[in-house]
């Protein structure tokens, strides 16, 4: 793979690094400094001169630093007269933007693809975006893999007899019903009002839950404040207090493990998407996507189909 240059941004470092051990590609040597007045200078250290760079960066929080650290890097590499400049977003910031919905709303997530585009990107490689029609906002050509195989599995190895996949709103259903044709399990759906950024309210629950184990499935876990409303609406419909949480991307914003505490959730799992934090006080199982990112890396850089891997409705 001499043709190949890792470059990491700052938000996952340990996530890039494990690729790298893992492609056995060294990580480029860059900086990443700030001048005083608060502005990013990104400097490569090495050439990349008709080098294939991936370069590793989920926009995660804050979601403008990291997201303008990655189009430097990209710039960066194209001024130094890269061959092709392919982004790898495990996270993508923004991607819950996307639509109006009062009409005078700014669309976030085709603006933040579009800046991928004006970098210079040549393809991004996305994961469990949250909806499908997100690939819509890329001009750049997006490879969207999904982490659901892994996560299934890593849930399929403790006993599930009993249990129910749940879809915390509308948009997860899909999700569901990839983690029942691997899980064989039925599948419920909460159905709910967004009141504000951290608010949910439910309006009605479907399937039958009495009696039974929750799995709730989502893309992500930001606030809690979904996971939190549909947990007090399985337990108003008679489900056992026995309830587990499996999303890809594990945000957790500051209030989110007060309010996940206070549930009767006995099990979290997430992927390494995001940096994990270590400040959480929950217990969160842990799936890396290294193994997954690595193989994709390594494929596009032999020209092979990445068609096992990308995320299917």
């Amino acid at each position: 793979m001499g043709s190949v240059i890792l470059l990491s941004g700052s938000s996952n470092a340990g996530l890039a690094s494990e690729i790298s051990t893992r492609m056995g590609v060294p990580l480029a040597a860059r900086v990443l400094e700030r001048f005083p007045d608060g502005e990013l200078h990104v400097e490569l250290r090495e050439s990349v001169r008709g080098k294939r760079v991936f370069i590793v960066q989920p926009t995660s929080p804050p979601v403008e630093l990291h997201l303008v650290e990655l189009l430097l890097l990209a710039d960066a590499c194209r001024r130094a007269g890269a061959r092709e400049r392919i982004a790898v977003v495990p996270y993508f910031g923004y991607a819950r933007q996307d639509r109006r919905a009062n009409g005078r709303d700014a669309i976030g997530g085709r603006v933040a693809a579009d800046l991928l585009a004006a970098a210079g990107f040549d393809r991004v490689v996305l994961l469990d975006l949250h909806t499908r029609a997100g690939e819509g906002f890329f001009s750049t050509p997006p490879e969207h893999l999904s982490a659901i195989p892994r996560l299934a599995e890593a849930l399929g190895k403790t006993a599930i007899e009993g249990a129910v996949l749940v879809a915390p709103d509308l948009g997860a259903v899909p999700l569901a019903n990839r983690y029942s044709q691997r899980l064989g399990l039925p599948v419920a759906t909460v159905f709910k009002t967004r009141l504000s950024g951290a608010e949910v309210a439910v309006q009605r629950l479907v399937g039958d839950v009495r009696g039974r184990a929750p799995l709730i499935v989502d893309d992500m876990i930001s606030t809690g404040g979904t996971v939190a409303a549909a947990v007090r609406a399985l337990l108003a419909a008679g489900c056992r207090p026995d309830i587990s949480v499996v999303a890809t991307h594990g945000l957790f914003t500051d209030r989110t493990a007060e309010t996940l505490r206070a549930l009767p959730i006995g099990r979290i799992i997430t992927t390494d998407s995001v940096a994990p934090r270590a400040d959480l006080g929950l217990a969160v199982e842990i799936v890396g996507v290294a193994p997954l990112l690595a193989d994709a890396i390594a494929r596009l850089d032999r020209d092979e189909s990445l068609a096992d891997l990308i995320a299917h409705a």
